[in-house]
């Protein structure tokens, strides 16, 4: 494995593979696997769970990790192009990404969306810009417009929960957040879960719909898998009989770069957080999920999200077993 950058550059029966291993290095530890072995992580945007689970998973499997950030480990890095560098950053990107990756056998790259141009934040530009600096295996941890790590720690955490792939319904919820946050999320989790062979709902207010790029990759997985997709702003049909409710907040395509303009579509929507009165029409067991940081009291209650329809704490231990599998494939045998 020289990348793991997008569900969508797997097969099913590889991702299966992936989670298979996952539970059987859960199980069965190889503490010496990746002996000698050492992983580069550049933050170039914040993190608890995906820094902390990753030194994890390394240590776990017998390698070592570092971690660079500009705002603990340097003065700053530039990364624009014909820059005269007589600013504070005393790094440019061209020379510092290399030189990362070269000190380690594979390197894990972090870098949100900057949320200014919608074109280039879906096309990804500004992480294939990075990962074309870097001849080492590298894995996504999370760009302006995927999140694989993530998907792949909620496949496994359905499959756990023995919720079914095909003809089991999760529904995308968006919720309220004081702040624009990118795509990343909601565009890799409709993919995942329409690969999986799901029936995804992506509910949503008005003005907050996904861009269409998002739904055509997610709609193009469904019909290989036997799931479906769609959207509405309707709850109480997007919730019928539905499996799991999947919740993140994400920016108004038709305000994207503009603050100020979606803040004032934002008012009448704080009711968009998740209660037990959401659950009325889905199956009596139906499962709450988020990748986490959560607000409470914003996004969902703190009776969902202490209760027993919960599984973040599930999801968030997966994300170390999954990318000890995928650093195990990628490391073990060079």
């Amino acid at each position: 494995m020289k990348y793991f950058n997008d569900l969508a550059d797997s097969g099913i029966a590889e991702l299966k593979e992936l989670i298979a291993l996952a539970r059987r290095l859960d199980d069965k530890p190889e503490p010496r696997a990746l002996e000698g072995k050492v992983l580069s992580l550049l933050f170039l945007s914040p993190s608890l769970r995906t820094l902390i689970s990753f030194q994890s998973a390394m240590v776990r499997l017998g390698g070592g990790t570092f971690v660079v950030s500009p705002d603990m480990s340097i003065h700053g890095l530039e990364s624009r192009s014909g820059i005269i560098m007589d600013g504070v950053a005393a790094e440019h990107i061209r020379e510092a990404v290399p030189v990362i990756a070269s000190y380690g056998d594979a390197i894990g790259i972090r870098a949100f969306a900057k949320r200014e141009n919608l074109n280039n934040d879906l096309a990804d530009r500004e992480f294939r810009e990075l990962t074309a600096l870097v001849d080492t295996p590298y894995i996504n941890m999370e760009s302006a417009i995927n999140h694989p790590c993530q998907s792949l720690a909620d496949w496994k955490t359905m499959d756990d929960l023995g919720i079914p792939a095909n003809g089991g319904k999760l529904v995308l919820s968006w919720t309220w957040h004081p702040r624009p946050l990118p795509f990343a999320v909601p565009a890799a989790t409709v993919h995942m879960a329409a690969l999986r062979g799901m029936d995804v709902t992506v509910l949503r207010p008005e003005g907050f719909e996904l861009p269409d790029a998002i739904m055509d990759k997610a709609r193009q997985a469904a019909a290989m898998s036997g799931g479906s997709v769609t959207e509405t702003d309707n709850r109480s049909s997007a919730m019928q009989d539905s499996r799991v409710l999947y919740v993140n907040s994400w920016a108004s395509a038709r305000h994207y770069g503009n603050k100020c303009a979606e803040d004032e579509i934002k008012p009448e929507l704080r009711d968009w957080c998740v209660d037990e009165h959401w659950f009325e029409n889905a199956v009596s067991d139906c499962r709450f999920m988020h990748c986490l940081p959560v607000r409470r009291g914003v996004a969902v209650t703190d009776r969902i999200l202490d209760g027993p329809r919960s599984v973040v704490i599930t999801e968030a231990r997966n994300r170390m077993l999954v990318q000890m599998a995928v650093l195990h494939q990628m490391l073990s045998s060079s």
